[in-house]
Formats: C-alpha cells, structure tokens, sequence
C-alpha cells in the first residue's frame, strides 16, 4: 500500500514491508516531466516486497509538491536540497536510485552528503546533457523538436511519448496514464545538468554504486550510462530491447529484480 507524506509541501509516497526488516531504506528520485507516480506502481511494491522501505520524493514543481508555478526557476541545486529535505526527514539515510534527472540529482548530493550507496538507472552522466542532446538531434531530429515543445509547457501525443520512452510492447491504458501525467521541466535546471552545475567529481563522496542502462534509450543512450560508469571505474548493465521508462517497460521486473539482488549483496 502507498502512503503519502508531506514534508514542508514536498510530496513523498511510502510503500513499506509487511514486517519489519533491518535492510537499508530506499529513496527514489524521478527524471525530469515526472514526479515520485513513476515508482508506485512497479519498483517500490516490489522492492518492498524484498523487505525494504521504500519512499519516492517528487522534487519541487513535480507531482504532488508545491512550486509548480515557479518551475522554469528551480536549479539543480534546489532539487538536491529538496532530497537532503527527504533524507533528514526519514531519519536514516537511505540508499538513493535515481532515474535520468534523478540520476544526476543523486551525483551532486554526494558532493555535499554521504549515502551507504546509491543507484544511477538510465542516468545523466557526469559530463552532463550536452552528448545526450546531440545523439537525439543528428539520430532522432523530430523527437528531439517535440521534446522542445514538451520544454515549453505543449504537450505532446501517445506516439511521440512512446517512441521518447519506450521500445517494447507498450499497454496503451498505461501510456494515456503517463501523457496525464507528464509535466513540463524547469529549463534552469536542464542548463545546469548541460553545463553550469555538473558534479564535482574531485569532492564527491564514492559509495558503493550500481549503474544501468537500457539498450534502446534514445534520451540516455546506453554509450553515455558507459561513459558514467568510466567515470567511476565501475561496470555497468545494459538492458537489452529497453527504453528510457526501465520503471515501465514490459519486462521493468527484470531491473528491479537486479536492484534487489545487489541490494542484498551490500554489507549496510
């Protein structure tokens, strides 16, 4: 069952254990046009189901929490504190799995904080947005306008959020469930992860991390998850036939099932 908090108008959804556990809390962090509905419905049942407690926050602007009218506004910066916000809250500091945006929010925490590890699934890598943005213009120059127009607060159709999102069989309910949904970003923070914000590598804390990727990602494509993984001298999976919504995708049991298992591989 999802429970939903509010902490000084930020919005953060809890699925717990049915039974106690001493395993490490999770906090998930969305991807930019999302919110913390992304993990409801897959990745936090079922990694509850694994004995841990699992809350997703939606960043300032997003879902449930205040700001949206002020979204053009909100800096990466803002949306690290938003997190340092959840983690002070929780009381326990959890392990951090961040998705796209979310990924890279989680990399300019640990400039500032520590975590007992931390998750990066399709994430935009330390070097910033710039690759990304370059791929989809010379791969993909239709999608790329139509992701410019979602920027601008005009939405889009099930077809292009299909082809931005996903590569395998898509249930059409839940691709409605998802254009509802969907949000503009705040166009200070896509500049910051371009080139005004990005990590600190030389003070940022190096927990154990797991880095992922999806093999058809045309936003976050699987050279750039291999380029993060360099960074950190860490390996990283590619998920084969899979698009940026790893949360979502047909088979998305498989990724959390590979959180799971090294979740318990971590002595926390």
């Amino acid at each position: 069952m999802i429970h939903h908090h509010s902490i000084d108008g930020l919005e953060l959804l809890s699925c717990l254990p049915e039974q106690p556990s001493s395993r490490p809390p999770l906090l998930f962090i969305h991807g930019a046009f999302a919110g913390a509905w992304m993990w409801s419905e897959t990745f936090m049942p079922f990694l509850a189901a694994a004995g841990h407690a699992c809350h997703a926050l939606s960043l300032r602007g997003h879902g449930g929490s205040h700001g949206h009218e002020r979204i053009d506004w909100h800096s990466i910066a803002d949306y690290v504190d938003d997190v340092a916000a959840a983690v002070a809250w929780l009381g326990a500091t959890p392990v951090l799995i961040g998705h796209s945006m979310g990924g890279f929010v989680v990399q300019k925490f640990l400039e500032r904080h520590d975590a007992p590890a931390a998750a990066l699934l399709c994430s935009v890598p330390p070097q910033g947005l710039i690759a990304a943005q370059f791929h989809l213009l010379t791969q993909k120059p239709q999608l790329f306008a139509e992701i410019n127009r979602i920027l601008a607060g005009r939405y889009t159709d099930t077809e292009t959020l299909r082809e931005a999102l996903f590569a395998g069989e898509v249930d059409e309910a839940m691709l409605r469930v998802w254009l509802e949904r969907m949000q503009s970003e705040s166009q200070r923070a896509l500049w910051d992860m371009s080139m005004f914000n990005l990590p600190n590598l030389l003070t940022m804390h190096r927990p154990p991390m797991l880095i992922l990727g999806a093999g058809e990602d045309v936003l976050m494509p699987a050279f750039l998850v291999q380029s993060t993984a360099h960074v950190y001298g860490l390996p990283c999976h590619i998920f084969r036939g899979m698009g940026h919504a790893v949360t979502h995708e047909k088979e998305w049991p498989l990724v959390a099932a590979m959180l799971r298992d090294w979740l318990a591989t971590l002595k926390l």
